[in-house]
């Protein structure tokens, strides 16, 4: 993969439940990582004392994160239902040259800051909540 645009990198939010993505407005940073519990199976019998992992055995989990500043309504409203509803949408990761991940989130947290002399900002995290499909670009 040859370098890439940060603003490149998408979160895209399913707006009514239909299929219909939307880019989430006005994110500055984005960032999604990929995480899998390991199982260890280490023995006395393990070879040489090493230690040994069961392999697809772990919970696998991805966390998604964003910042940025206010710009579009629609999006900024429905972040916020989700969040005090408890929803769990579907959400798209669009990463540049390599893949689009697709699967239902839980917003885990919504921060507001302002400063007097400044524009009012917004960071946002999410859990995945189920399976995710990957989808090569």
């Amino acid at each position: 993969m040859v370098a890439q645009n940060g603003k490149d990198l998408l979160i895209k939010l399913d707006m009514d439940n239909s299929g219909s993505f939307d880019t989430i407005a006005g994110l500055r940073a984005t960032r999604i990582s990929f995480n899998a519990e390991t199982v260890d199976v280490t023995s006395l019998e393990s070879q040489g004392g090493w230690r040994e992992l069961l392999g697809g055995a772990g919970v696998k989990s991805a966390a998604i994160s964003g910042s940025g500043i206010f710009r579009d309504a629609a999006t900024d409203e429905r972040a916020r239902q989700i969040f005090f509803d408890g929803e769990v949408p579907r959400f798209q990761v669009i990463v540049p040259d390599f893949g689009i991940i697709e699967g239902p989130f839980m917003i885990t947290s919504i921060d507001y800051a302002g400063a007097y002399n400044g524009e009012a900002t917004y960071e946002l995290a999410l859990a995945s909540a189920g399976a995710l499909a990957f989808t090569a670009l």
